[in-house]
């Protein structure tokens, strides 16, 4: 059976000490209201770390929590401590409330960002560095499966280290299965320059969620050509409510059934929260259009 879930993403939370953040208790609440019995820790601290106050407004809006993400600096050798700060918040935190997921992402680079979207001109670790990052997330994942019992999942992301299809396949291949799975996001493979469908197909056994995303064609022409920031292109649609854009949801549903997939799905709407006017009106066009092929 699959389930549709939504993140606080879709509300503009980036980061917990936004102060252009919705309160965590509007997001929870219009994400029922929009149709939803899942939802997304988002980043730690944006929603309560102490358990009975967020189990009690988990209960008082049927909400599941699905999962959390660990978006951090793992390209940073000098940041290990956040990134060890943020995984272990975010492990308690769902293991608190019966959460399954585990998402680990690279966070954005500044050496990175400038060539989101172009695997071409995109500039490389050695081997040196890049053995020690995947050491980084191999030990996060390890953790988060072996101490915590969570399902782990690598994200692909815009701007950050693991962004273009090899850079993920390197890293399948070299951290073992057994404790690091993927979370597909159908967005960020697209704007990587990627077809999402081909990709799960690929590595349907290896995909433990889902994140739904869409990218609007035109303006990834347009930031990609234009160089512009992740979180600009975030400010100028890039990502667009399901359906709207070039991802293909009939075909990836038809691969999630093809192969028997059950879980989670959870729709990431990546937006600006000043310049979305309406995420609880996007939330319901999301969920109605998942409900329409039949979601």
């Amino acid at each position: 059976m699959i389930k549709i879930g939504n993140a606080p993403c879709s509300w503009g939370v980036e980061f917990a000490d936004d102060a252009r953040n919705p309160t965590w208790k509007t997001v929870l609440k219009e994400n029922a209201d929009a149709g939803y019995k899942g939802i997304e820790l988002g980043p730690v601290g944006f929603m309560p770390e102490e358990a009975s106050t967020l189990a009690a407004e988990l209960a008082e809006h049927d909400q599941t929590l699905i999962g959390g993400v660990v978006f951090r600096p793992f390209h940073d050798a000098a940041q290990w401590d956040d990134v060890m700060d943020g995984a272990v918040r975010t492990c308690k935190a769902l293991v608190a409330h019966g959460a399954e997921h585990l998402v680990l992402i690279d966070s954005i680079s500044p050496r990175r960002a400038p060539t989101a979207g172009r695997a071409d001109e995109a500039e490389q670790m050695d081997d040196a560095e890049w053995s020690a990052f995947r050491d980084r997330i191999a030990t996060i994942a390890k953790m988060g499966t072996e101490e915590y019992g969570l399902t782990v999942g690598m994200h692909a992301h815009a701007g950050g280290f693991i962004d273009f299809e090899p850079e993920l396949e390197r890293l399948l291949d070299e951290v073992d299965e057994s404790i690091m799975k993927i979370c597909f996001d159908t967005g960020h493979h697209s704007y990587a320059g990627y077809d999402p469908v081909a990709f799960m197909k690929r590595h349907i056994d290896r995909i433990s969620y889902m994140h739904f995303k869409d990218i609007d064609p035109e303006v990834k022409a347009k930031v990609v050509a234009n160089r512009t920031d992740f979180y600009d292109a975030c400010g100028q649609g890039i990502f667009c409510n399901l359906g709207d854009g070039d991802v293909d949801f009939p075909a990836v549903r038809q691969v999630l059934l093809d192969n028997s997939f059950e879980g989670w799905c959870t729709v990431e709407q990546d937006c600006d929260p000043l310049l979305d006017p309406d995420p609880l009106g996007d939330a319901k066009k999301n969920r109605a259009y998942l409900q329409s092929i039949g979601f």
